[in-house]
């Protein structure tokens, strides 16, 4: 009974995150990145998917072997893709709990655990069909096994860090910025030095071996990263925590709201940090010197990485940061005092019904959701035989998904319809609306929460060429043209 009283709260918290993640799995539809994985990366055999992944991703293939098992099993569907993430968010709950634990006891292992459980950032990635969700939870288990082993150096203890830090590099590269204060911190450690070489030897062994991956890779389809100004997506990190990654359109009135009880608490720690503690000990700051320092390596060294050149810093690459963050915000909140309880527990409380608040108006609002190609596809839906797509380059493969049977034109291609649909979101070209080719006029212009759809059709079918098609997409942005199997084709 005793036991019961003393876990509840955690098994309390781990369902609140299962339902959050769990109940709208399938509410959104893919968006690019995900729909792109069942069209053109996974295959019937797991060597198959492995080299789609070498020429395809930039990203460990842990992922990718869980969706291909994932898809033998349950198949290619929303939920199905999406479950191994959600699962892995929902442990990373318990995962949260235990590193708060570790530094700085119960309390900051309610109030870390609560916050990784509701932030709609953790809750996004939960529910994507990416490597984010996995990336999070092993980083996260990387640096709870890192505190013990740094706590209690024992073989047994580092042998689990190395573990878990190799399942983290298996996971998404960023994670190596995460490893090196972890291990630093154990050689600059006399207690730790002797046991933490093995397992930092095996880190950079399996470091290595992935280079070759990495430069097969070659950082395909990252161009956009530097198209990005770099004070917007400095500007996004802190947005992407506080208010989620689809949080921009809430404004920074909320972004402040939500930050300020978050504030409110990093200053009622560090005044309990400083202020004396009478004739009681004073609790070790060091796991916490520890937790800022992985925090802000995991965060810092890809910003200073731009400077040199090494521009990889998309916001969504530090999400497996945002957990030692987290884990810092919980420790100050309820640093250790005789005063201000009350005060941390509201702090505390306020800060994850604020994320709380951002999830579930996540669910509630399109606005703040995936594009919705799942819904522009079933308006497409019964088109004839004859007829082309364009779109832009972000809804090529969700439409490819939705609409089985579609497939690119090729380049310089000349294609026989009698229906045009094109599209895309805002902003849109002013050209858009304009017949795409002679022949043809506006049937009908649909907007699906956002997407913009026009439909041109003519009366016989007639010949359009896809660079004609191509330059008519109807956004600003890369265009793609897609055509169902068995349309007519000619050089």
């Amino acid at each position: 009974m005793r036991a019961a009283v003393r876990w509840w709260p955690l098994a309390a918290l781990t369902l609140l995150a299962a339902a959050l993640r769990l109940s709208t799995l399938d509410l959104q539809s893919f968006w690019y990145d995900e729909a792109f994985t069942p069209v053109h990366v996974l295959h019937a055999s797991l060597w198959a998917t492995l080299r789609s992944v070498s020429h395809t991703e930039n990203t460990p293939p842990l992922w990718y072997v869980l969706a291909w098992a994932d898809s033998r099993v349950l198949g290619t569907g929303e939920v199905a893709l999406r479950l191994p993430s959600a699962l892995a968010g929902i442990a990373t709950v318990p995962v949260a709990w235990a590193i708060g634990r570790e530094l700085a006891g119960r309390r900051a292992a309610i109030v870390c655990a609560a916050l990784v459980a509701v932030n709609p950032l953790f809750v996004w990635y939960s529910q994507e069909a990416r490597a984010y969700g996995l990336f999070v939870l092993m980083g996260a288990l990387a640096m709870l096994c890192f505190l013990r082993a740094w706590r209690e150096p024992t073989p047994r203890r580092m042998a689990l860090f190395a573990l878990a830090g190799v399942l983290a590099l298996l996971s998404h590269y960023f994670a190596v910025f995460l490893l090196i204060p972890m291990a630093l911190w154990l050689l600059w450690d006399r207690r730790t030095r002797r046991t933490a070489l093995p397992p930092i030897a095996v880190l950079a062994i399996v470091g290595a071996a992935l280079l070759p991956l990495i430069s097969a890779q070659g950082g395909h389809g990252t161009q956009w990263i530097g198209r990005w100004p770099l004070s917007e997506r400095l500007q996004a990190i802190p947005q992407y925590f506080l208010t989620g990654y689809s949080g921009l359109p809430l404004g920074h009135g909320v972004e402040l709201l939500v930050a300020l009880p978050i504030l409110a608490g990093l200053a009622l720690g560090l005044w309990r940090l400083s202020a004396p503690t009478g004739e009681r000990p004073k609790p070790s700051t060091t796991p916490l010197l520890i937790a800022v320092a992985v925090a802000a390596c995991g965060v810092l060294i890809p910003v200073v990485l731009v400077a040199f050149g090494a521009d990889y810093l998309a916001p969504r690459n530090l999400v497996a940061a945002m957990v030692p963050v987290t884990a810092v915000i919980a420790v100050l909140v309820v640093w250790p005092s005789s005063k201000g309880s009350v005060t941390a527990a509201a702090l505390a409380a306020l800060i994850a019904l604020a994320f709380l608040a951002a999830s579930i108006d996540v669910d509630l609002s399109p606005r703040l959701q995936r594009g919705d190609w799942r819904g522009l596809a079933k308006a497409l839906r019964g088109a004839p035989r004859a007829r082309a797509v364009t779109t832009v380059e972000l809804g090529s493969a969700p439409l490819e998904y939705y609409l089985p049977g579609l497939h690119p034109l090729r380049e310089g291609a000349t294609v026989r319809v009698s229906e045009i649909d094109e599209t895309g979101y805002r902003p849109l070209r002013a050209s858009a609306g304009e017949p795409p080719a002679p022949g043809f006029h506006l049937l009908a212009r649909l907007d699906v929460h956002g997407l913009i759809v026009f439909r041109f059709v003519s009366p016989v079918a007639r010949a359009v060429s896809e660079a004609a098609l191509r330059r008519h997409v109807i956004t600003l942005a890369t265009p793609d043209v897609l055509v169902p199997a068995g349309v007519e084709v000619s050089s």
